[in-house]
Order: C-alpha cells, then sequence, then structure tokens
C-alpha cells in the first residue's frame, strides 16, 4: 500500500503505511460535511428572506410531501454512508491485518506506563522499531482499560485486562514520536506517555543488542536508574522527596518506616525486593495497595540494581559498586 505524499495542513505528514488513508478518508468526510451545510444554511437563508412575514404575502396550502424530494434526500445520504462504511471498513482491515513477515513486539500497559518486550527479551519503556518494516504489536492491560495511541501513524487501539488485542504499521521516517494513553485510566493518565523511535537502516539491530546488554556495560547503580525509568517506577516514585502515588526513594534505604498494620518495617535489601514482587504483603502507611507485581517480569539481577540505585539516593549509604 503506497504511502501518501502528504497528507494536508490539518494533520502532519504522515509517516506509516496506513496514515494516508485515515487522512483521505477524514477530508472526504470533512467535504462532505462542509457541502451540505453549505446547503442546509444557504436553503436556510433564502427561506428567512423569501418566506419573511409581511403584509402582501398570500398563505399557501402545505403540501403533504413530495416523492421526488424525499427519494433524493434518502438515496443520496444513503450512498454516501454506504461509502464512507466501505471505505473506512476497508482501511480497518488493513490496519488490523498484519503482514506475514511483521516485526512482533509485546506491549504491557499499566498504570500509569508502557512496556514493550522484544523477541529477546529486552523490555523497555520506548518503543524502538525498525523503519520501512512492518511492526505487528501484541497488547495486554495489566489493570484497567488504557488505549495505545500514536497521532503521527494515525493508529489507535485498546487494551483490555485479560485479553489480547494486536495492531500493526510500518513507519517510513526516522525520528522520535509520541505515543499516548488515550482512555482514561486514573489519576495519572496524562503523564501516561512515551516515545516511539524509529531507527534508520541497520541501526535497529544494533540498539537492541546494546540494549540486551546493559546490566554487562554498566554498574549495577547505572544499570538500575535506567531500570527506573525504563521499568515505569517513575511514574509513581520521586526520587527528590516529592509526594507521589508511592513513597519516594530519596534517603529511604535503611531508615524504619510505618506500615498500615502499626508494625514498623526495615528499608533494606529483602523489603525492598519483597515490595517489587509481593507489593501488598506490607503496605507503607498512608499509601493504597495500587502497585502492580513484577514477578516474573525482573531478573534477580535487574532487582538487584534497582536496589544499589535506591541505595545510592540515600545520603547515609554508600552505593553498591
Amino acid at each position: 500500500m503506497p504511502l501518501a505524499a502528504s497528507s494536508g495542513s490539518l494533520f502532519p505528514k504522515p509517516t506509516s503505511t496506513t496514515a494516508g488513508d485515515v487522512d483521505e478518508l477524514f477530508y472526504f468526510i470533512l467535504a462532505i460535511s462542509v457541502v451540505f451545510f453549505a446547503i442546509i444554511v444557504g436553503a436556510m437563508f433564502v427561506f428567512i428572506v423569501k418566506y419573511r412575514q409581511r403584509d402582501d404575502l398570500e398563505i399557501q396550502p402545505s403540501p403533504d410531501h413530495n416523492n421526488v424530494l424525499e427519494i433524493v434526500w434518502t438515496v443520496i445520504p444513503g450512498l454516501l454512508v454506504g461509502v464512507i462504511f466501505f471505505w473506512g471498513f476497508i482501511s480497518y482491515l488493513d490496519m488490523r491485518q498484519a503482514p506475514d513477515n511483521s516485526y512482533e513486539i509485546q506491549v504491557t500497559a499499566k498504570k500509569w506506563s508502557w512496556s514493550f518486550t522484544y523477541p529477546n527479551g529486552h523490555v523497555d519503556n520506548k518503543l524502538h522499531v525498525p523503519i520501512d518494516r512492518p511492526v505487528k504489536l501484541v497488547m495486554s492491560s495489566d489493570d484497567v482499560i488504557h488505549s495505545l495511541y500514536i497521532p503521527a501513524f494515525r493508529l489507535k487501539m485498546d487494551l483490555i485486562p485479560g485479553r489480547y488485542s494486536t495492531t500493526w504499521f510500518e513507519a517510513h521516517t526516522a525520528g522520535d514520536y509520541t505515543l499516548f494513553c488515550a482512555e482514561y485510566c486514573g489519576t495519572q493518565h496524562s503523564t501516561m506517555l512515551a516515545k516511539v523511535v524509529v531507527h534508520p537502516s541497520g541501526e535497529f539491530d544494533t540498539w537492541l543488542d546494546n540494549a540486551a546488554n546493559l546490566l554487562k556495560t554498566m554498574t549495577p547503580v547505572e544499570a538500575g536508574e535506567i531500570l527506573y525509568t525504563r521499568r515505569g517506577c517513575v511514574q509513581c516514585h520521586s526520587i527528590d522527596g516529592a509526594a507521589k502515588v508511592g513513597p519516594t526513594f530519596l534517603n529511604v534505604f535503611g531508615t524504619q518506616q510505618p506500615l498500615t498494620d502499626g508494625s514498623m518495617v526495615e528499608v533494606d535489601e529483602n523489603y525492598i525486593r519483597e515490595s517489587i514482587l509481593e507489593p501488598q504483603a506490607k503496605i507503607r502507611a498512608g499509601y493504597k495497595p495500587v502497585m502492580p507485581t513484577y514477578q516474573g517480569q525482573l531478573k534477580d539481577e535487574e532487582i538487584a540494581a534497582l536496589i544499589a540505585y535506591i541505595k545510592s539516593l540515600s545520603t547515609t549509604n554508600e552505593a553498591t559498586p
């Protein structure tokens, strides 16, 4: 399917295979709407002037109906609706049926972050894709309904808990694009953003190899800092002491903290690990039990890197080398 060369002035230039079709259908509907608006409003003003109240106007009995007029205003809109339906249905099928050679990426949404898992097991909070290659997204939600929306690609698909949904695209312009959640999903819905990075030809595989070896090329603290952002911790836990949905990581390691059951707990390596894998086991006082589990999603070395990063944020503790 060819990519439209230009999309006019209302939208950015289309950057994916199906974007041109979406724009053309939109402009077709817009043109019809403008034409009918002009006809209806124009006729309204003509009738206002022609049939305004005046003394010399002779009142004529109204006709019961006009068969020709009724047929015209039924058939023409019916045909236009049929054209719009057929055009939209064909475009919808094209956007839902991924080519057999598509590169498959798993997408997981949770309040309030995105997670993208690649075939080699690498997990990222940005959607990295190769240019000029079909990409199929297999998507699911860990909690509530979310909706993946990439305006530059004219792509939108809901993610529903307990089931998988799929969509696909083929990007033709390298660069960074914004990915939104288009379904209200809670208090931080507006911050549930991600970047789509379209890599130039030959660069995607290199990036994926380097990203997958993150723990081998960085110190635990450096890797933990990246995982803090990449795995969505940043959405709920601050590192500057600011209040968020979850407790701040600043100066928390080694301290005693109260729990909702009235007991106290020391924030040490074991507590952090337990909180990541079984977040409902010990809830800090003043916070709600809303954190999802990362059981089966984080490797032991990744958990160790996150612990090292949290320790580095405490001024009373030395960072683990």
